[in-house]
């Protein structure tokens, strides 16, 4: 598999994929969403800004996703945290080098569907979130109707994006029971979907790559 040493770091970026995927153990490590949780939990982040929002806030959230770029680059986590993201839970916000727009494209070109689910922590990130039921975000919502959906997150110890998620399924009528899943990808296939993906959005390509084993 050929991986390109540019999609991670980005235009200018030195870092390479090929040296997160060759890191035998990162048990115990501090990883850069911990770290760094004020770039990787920013509100930005999780909720990018629409094309009518201002030029300062568009270039602020540029300059989140370069710097969480970077920290993805060199996180020894890095595979199983983009597995787990793409192919096993519809995580919220910046993970693993990738928006959830552009895991969304790896999945289309998987043909992988995911059921958005109770989770909305990632490889890497543990501790900083917790898992939450749709019945548990419905009843919380019930129990302090008055709240703002802000401080339904903070009690819940999960993120904005996450009680959005459910309670706009709730509105929709849709039921949180699983389908039957459809054989997850190689990570491999993951990992191939993951630089045709990013490549298309830094152009012109970049030559430098390494192979992987």
């Amino acid at each position: 598999m050929i991986v390109n040493s540019a999609n991670l770091a980005g235009p200018g970026g030195s870092s390479s994929r090929a040296a997160v995927d060759t890191c035998s153990n990162g048990e115990g490590a501090m990883t850069g969403c911990i770290a760094r949780s004020d770039i990787f939990q920013h509100r930005l982040m999780e909720e990018p800004p629409p094309a009518s929002a201002t030029r300062r806030t568009r270039e602020r959230y540029e300059q989140l996703v370069r710097e969480a770029k970077t920290l993805c680059a060199s996180c020894p986590l890095f595979t199983d945290c983009l597995y787990s993201a793409v192919a096993e839970h519809d995580v919220s916000g910046f993970v693993a080098g990738t928006t959830a727009v552009q895991r969304r494209s790896i999945r289309n070109l998987l043909d992988v569907e995911v059921q958005a689910d109770d989770f909305d922590q990632l490889a890497g990130a543990r501790g900083t979130r917790r898992p939450v039921s749709h019945e548990e975000v419905l009843r919380l919502r019930t129990q302090y109707p008055n709240d703002s959906l802000e401080s339904l997150a903070m009690r819940l110890g999960c993120s904005l994006s996450t009680v959005k998620r459910h309670l706009r399924r709730a509105r929709r009528g849709q039921s949180p029971a699983a389908k039957t899943p459809r054989p997850r990808p190689e990570v491999g296939a993951v990992l191939d979907a993951f630089d045709t993906v990013v490549d298309q959005q830094h152009q012109p390509r970049r030559t430098g790559s390494s192979r992987v084993a």
